[in-house]
C-alpha cells in the first residue's frame, strides 16, 4: 500500500500504536494546471526536515516530547485518478478511526478531498480551515469535476460551504468569488484578528486544516505549481497556526510543494517547519488531542 521512504520526517518513530500523530504522503499530481512536480513534495519535505532543530523556540516545545510516526507515501498508480483518491481515502480513514492526528503531505490539493470525506464521516460537525492563494471553488476545470482547482467546491458539497473558512485567497474567477461570498467564509487577507475570531467560533468542534504552500508570497515559497504574487509572509502564517492551537484539530495537510521549481529548497524547508509546528501545536504529550 505504501512506497518505501529513504528517511522519515525528522524524529519520527516506527511505533504506530504509541504515536498520536501520523504523517502520510500523498504524492499525486494528476490534475495540476500549470507546473507539475508536486508528486515529489512529500519526499523533499522529509529530506530537508533534517536541517531543522526538533525544538521550537517560539512554542518552547520539542518534537522529542511527542509521539509521531511516518507511514511513508501512499502508492500512486499512474493515470488512475479515482483509484488513487480511494487509496488515499483508505489510508486516511485508518488513521482517523484509530483516533490519531493525520498529518498529510502532498501532492496536489485534490488529495485533500478524500481525507476530508473520511474525517467528515466520523465527525458530523467537521469544519475546514483553508489557507491558499486560490479559492479552488470552480464547478469544473477543463471539463473535470475532480481537480485541484475544484477541491473546495467538492468539499463544500460534503460538509456545507458554511463550514469552510478560507484565508489568504487572492486568486479565482468571478464565479468563484461570488460562490464564496454566498456560501463559504472567505477572508482574502491573512488577518490575525479574523483568525482569532474564527478560532473562538470553532472551539470544541472538530477541525481539519488544509494549507496550500502558495498562500505564501512566491518570494518566500517559489517552489509551487501555481505561484501567485502578493501573498503573506511566513511570520504571518506561523502566527495564524499558533492562533488555532486551542482547536480540536483532527487533520492537517500541507499541499503543492513542487521541488523542480525550488532550487534553493527554501519552500520545502518552510513546509517542513510548518509540519513541525503543526505536530507541536495540534497533538499533545498525553495521547489526547488538544
Amino acid at each position: 500500500m505504501y512506497t518505501e521512504i529513504f528517511s522519515g520526517f525528522m524524529g519520527s518513530s516506527d511505533d504506530y500504536q504509541k504515536s498520536r500523530a501520523v504523517i502520510l504522503g500523498a504524492p499525486m499530481d494528476q490534475t495540476v494546471s500549470f507546473r507539475s512536480g508536486t508528486r515529489n513534495g512529500p519526499r523533499q519535505i522529509r529530506s530537508v526536515s533534517e536541517v531543522l532543530e526538533e525544538y521550537s523556540p517560539s512554542l518552547d516545545r520539542d518534537l522529542a516530547e511527542f509521539a509521531y510516526t511516518d507511514l511513508g507515501d501512499v502508492l500512486i498508480v499512474p493515470g488512475k485518478l479515482e483509484e488513487n483518491l480511494e487509496r488515499i481515502a483508505k489510508s486516511a480513514d485508518k488513521v482517523f478511526r484509530d483516533g490519531k492526528l493525520l498529518i498529510m503531505l502532498g501532492g496536489e490539493h485534490l488529495v485533500t478531498l478524500p481525507a476530508v470525506k473520511c474525517a467528515a464521516s466520523l465527525h458530523s460537525e467537521l469544519s475546514v480551515i483553508h489557507f491558499d492563494a486560490h479559492a479552488d471553488l470552480r464547478e469544473q476545470y477543463l471539463g473535470m469535476s475532480l481537480s485541484h482547482a475544484t477541491v473546495m467546491r467538492r468539499i463544500s458539497e460534503v460538509i456545507g460551504g458554511d463550514k469552510i473558512f478560507q484565508f489568504g485567497i487572492r486568486s479565482g474567477t468571478r464565479e468563484e468569488f461570488a460562490y464564496a461570498r454566498a456560501n463559504t467564509n472567505i477572508y482574502p487577507e491573512l488577518n490575525t484578528e479574523n483568525i482569532v475570531r474564527v478560532a473562538q467560533d470553532l472551539k470544541g468542534r472538530p477541525v481539519y486544516i488544509s494549507l496550500d504552500i502558495d498562500v505564501l508570497d512566491p518570494a518566500y515559497a517559489p517552489g509551487t505549481g501555481t505561484p501567485e504574487p502578493c501573498g503573506c509572509s511566513p511570520d504571518q502564517l506561523f502566527s495564524a497556526l499558533e492562533a488555532l492551537s486551542g482547536l480540536n484539530v483532527v487533520g492537517f495537510d500541507l499541499m503543492e510543494v513542487c521541488p523542480p521549481y525550488d532550487q534553493s529548497e527554501r519552500t520545502a524547508i518552510t513546509a517542513a517547519k510548518l509540519v513541525r509546528e503543526a505536530i507541536l501545536l495540534f497533538s499533545d504529550k498525553s495521547g489526547t488531542f488538544l
